[in-house]
Order: C-alpha cells, then sequence, then structure tokens
C-alpha cells in the first residue's frame, strides 16, 4: 500500500466527515491518534470537544440551538488503564464498559452496529490504542451497512503490532460528499505522520476544509512513560 500524504487527503476531500488518525512519530517515541468532526447542518457545527477526565466529549457550543442530540454528543474519547480509545460515536462507551468486563476490543464491538440515520447510514469508526511497558500496538474497526443496505451491518477490524515510525492509519466516515453520503471503502490508509504535536496539529486544522470542520482533538502519548500531550482545536470559539 502506497503511504499518502495525509494533508493532501484531506485537502482534496471537502466532506470526509468524521475521521481518526493513529500511528508513530518519526522518532519512533511517541503514540499518536487524531479525531476531528465536520458537519453540514446547523446541528452538527454546533459543537465543540471539552476535556472530561482523560478523555474528551463533545458539547453544544449553543444550546438553544441544539435539536436532535442522540448521534452528535457523546465522549469521542476515553482512557481504560494502558489503553486509549478513540470513535466517533457512544460506542466508545460500549468499548470501555465491556472491555472492564475483560471482553476483547472486536467483541465488543460485534454489540453494536452503524448509525440509524437513513439513508447515510453512516458507519462507526473506532479506534484502540495499547501502551504497554514499552511495547505499543493498535486496532481500528469500521461497521458499515452492505452498501446502503441497512439489512446487513459488515464489520472489519484492522490490527497492527509494533506500528513503523513515521507512518499512521487513517479511516473516515465518508468517501466524500454527497445524498446519500457515500460510505468509506477499503483498509484504513496509510499515512505519514511527521512533526511535533503543535506541527501536527496544525496540518490537519489547516487542510480540513474549512467550511465543515467543527472540531480536532490531537494527542501524543510517550511509549516509555505513558505521559500524553494533547491539544483541542474548535471552530465555535
Amino acid at each position: 500500500m502506497i503511504k499518502l500524504n495525509l494533508a493532501n487527503e484531506l485537502k482534496n476531500n471537502a466532506y470526509p466527515g468524521r475521521g481518526i488518525v493513529i500511528g508513530r512519530t518519526a522518532d519512533g517515541k511517541k503514540a499518536v491518534t487524531a479525531y476531528f468532526i465536520m458537519g453540514r447542518s446547523e446541528n452538527s457545527r454546533n459543537r465543540v470537544f471539552v476535556e472530561d477526565g482523560c478523555g474528551i466529549r463533545t458539547q453544544a457550543f449553543d444550546e438553544s440551538k441544539l435539536v436532535d442530540p442522540s448521534l452528535i454528543i457523546y465522549a469521542p474519547v476515553r482512557v481504560l488503564g494502558n489503553k486509549t480509545i478513540v470513535t466517533n460515536g457512544d460506542q466508545t462507551d460500549t468499548i470501555y464498559d465491556l472491555m472492564n468486563q475483560q471482553l476483547t476490543f472486536e467483541q465488543a464491538l460485534r454489540t453494536r452496529e452503524f448509525e440509524p440515520d437513513a439513508p447515510n447510514y453512516t458507519p462507526r469508526i473506532s479506534g484502540i490504542l495499547k501502551i504497554d511497558n514499552g511495547g505499543y500496538s493498535y486496532a481500528m474497526s469500521i461497521l458499515k451497512s452492505a452498501d446502503g443496505n441497512p439489512e446487513t451491518c459488515n464489520r472489519y477490524t484492522f490490527s497492527y503490532k509494533a506500528p513503523v515510525a513515521g507512518e499512521g492509519r487513517f479511516i473516515h466516515t465518508y468517501m466524500g460528499d454527497g445524498n446519500p453520503l457515500p460510505s468509506f471503502e477499503g483498509e484504513p490508509k496509510r499515512v505519514e505522520i511527521s512533526g511535533n504535536i503543535d506541527e501536527f496539529t496544525d496540518m490537519l486544522w489547516t487542510n480540513l476544509n474549512e467550511e465543515n470542520k467543527v472540531s480536532l482533538f490531537v494527542r501524543y502519548i510517550d511509549i516509555e512513560t505513558g505521559e500524553t500531550e494533547t491539544r483541542i482545536v474548535n471552530k465555535n470559539k
């Protein structure tokens, strides 16, 4: 698989929807994850990321304009011991709760499926990073309808052991804009990871579509110590 330029992937897609990036810094010392949200409707755009313990949650920017919180208010990031969970919906809580009961990431997601937002049937995308005694691995998942057929849920999990320095994987909900929105297809994209946390954050935010971008979360985790650095960028201020 060709390693893609992440800036170009974002710049050339006006509406990837929600996206997760997971990888490793070029020096191999830090695990990297990022999560962004975009919106076309006023309800979707009326959001910000706020810190919530070791993770984050979405929150209405203007509570008076909040219409339907069911698919837009959730905790995208939670931390369970040495594991960081990143998702595009309330399946974050499902993964957290069931892994806390000794189920696996994949087993937890078998209890869920794509979002009930016909006709898009938005995929549920999820990732998990594990830092363990100087080791690092991660996995990504997508739950999607069968080419828009809601009678079938297709489930895919991709695991990455000892990730290569300077690269990562990128998965997002939509291939681009449309009506209905076309679901992501294929394996998570292999992308270049470069720069410190501020440079990486700036690259992501700058290249997301100006009209549609809403919020961005980026975290670097020291693989030896577990120490974290986090950045949050919100369009609404």
